[in-house]
């Protein structure tokens, strides 16, 4: 591709040779002489004077360098878009393998790709568009919409409802018994039936190992646009607004309430029955056990304000000196006490 088609298509503005030959997509370290990269973060605008690429995807603003730029607002996004045009993933053709079981009385939309081994129970319904690889499993009952696409051993429960353009990656799980059992009289602990199903709203992505566990009663709710990713745990009842990110490895106990536009990063905890506000940013390892209002920065567990966190994760580094100053000073206002007054009253007695 050239690269005035590439900025063409991108919608930006080209500083340089539109009759450059384009072969791909990479990083501004590894690109080459053919190839596109990026600068979305500042700390690389340097990078950016020293590579070796064909061009670079940058903001309208930023100053001129050596290789040809394509100008544009976002150029995070316009990456992934030019990716998107390089990069082919494989095809997968119309038609069901024949050691897939599908239940008689399910629904297939047109277009459907159902791989080796996988298994449709009673009643399901797919949109058209659908992908199913090798050994999805899906519990009878389920509904998913147009452009389903599941990776290798992805498994959805019983009557769990997924909207248009969902992405369950290898190992996802959407609909698992929630972590529910109360105590008999004997003081065993009996398993609570998980009645409720998971919907996901469009344009849901589970990555790969996550879990979103079905309610108790009424439902766990994942909406529109939000992204789970890896080794994530959702848990029963839980409810998770519109472009929210979950980050890997963070844990939802049940009955969270996590709102519009929020991103939990890694390793984040948010304790049962909480509510976390629109906007709100949990960074990393944080963990809260209170309400969160809307557009807080959170950090630490337990976690509170991310600014006076920055600065007590200061004071903590600098315990030791400031233990010896303290020292220090006790020493001196104890000399001084117990100094020539002291001694002079001994003297007296």
């Amino acid at each position: 591709m050239k690269l005035g088609e590439l900025a063409s298509r991108l919608g930006a503005e080209l500083r340089g040779s539109p009759d450059l030959e384009i072969t791909g997509v990479k990083g501004i370290e590894e690109a080459g002489p053919s190839e596109v990269t990026f600068v979305a973060n500042p700390k690389y605008a340097g990078l950016a004077r020293k590579t070796s690429a064909a061009a670079v995807l940058v903001e309208p603003e930023f100053p001129e360098i050596e290789a040809a730029t394509l100008r544009l607002r976002n150029p995070y996004h316009a990456f992934s878009r030019a990716l998107g045009m390089f990069y082919q993933p494989p095809a997968y053709a119309p038609g069901i393998h024949p050691t897939a079981v599908v239940d008689a009385t399910a629904e297939i939309g047109q277009g459907a790709h159902i791989g080796a081994y996988v298994v449709i129970g009673p009643n399901v319904k797919l949109g058209p568009g659908a992908t199913l690889l090798p050994h999805v499993v899906l519990y009878p009952g389920v509904k998913a919409g147009q452009n389903f696409f599941a990776h290798a051993h992805a498994v959805v429960r019983e009557h769990c409802e997924l909207g248009d353009d969902i992405t369950l990656e290898n190992g996802a799980i959407v609909g698992a018994d929630g972590f529910g059992f109360s105590k008999n009289e004997k003081g065993q602990w009996v398993k609570i039936p998980q009645s409720g199903p998971v919907r996901l709203g469009d344009r849901v992505d589970v990555q790969a190992n996550a879990c979103v566990d079905r309610a108790t009663v009424g439902s766990t709710e994942i909406g529109e646009g939000s992204k789970i990713d890896n080794l994530v745990q959702v848990g029963h009842g839980s409810r998770v607004g519109r472009n929210t990110l979950i980050c890997a490895q963070t844990g939802l106990a049940g009955s969270s309430v996590i709102g519009d536009n929020v991103i939990l990063a890694g390793q984040t905890g948010i304790a049962g029955h909480c509510t976390v506000g629109d906007g709100v940013i949990l960074t990393a390892q944080s963990a809260v056990s209170h309400d969160i209002p809307a557009g807080k920065m959170i950090s630490g567990s337990p976690g509170f304000d991310n600014r006076v966190w920055l600065r007590a994760v200061t004071i903590f580094q600098r315990l030791p000196e400031l233990l010896k100053r303290i020292d220090r000073l006790e020493k001196r206002v104890s000399a001084t006490v117990e100094g020539p007054d002291a001694k002079q009253s001994g003297a007296e007695q």
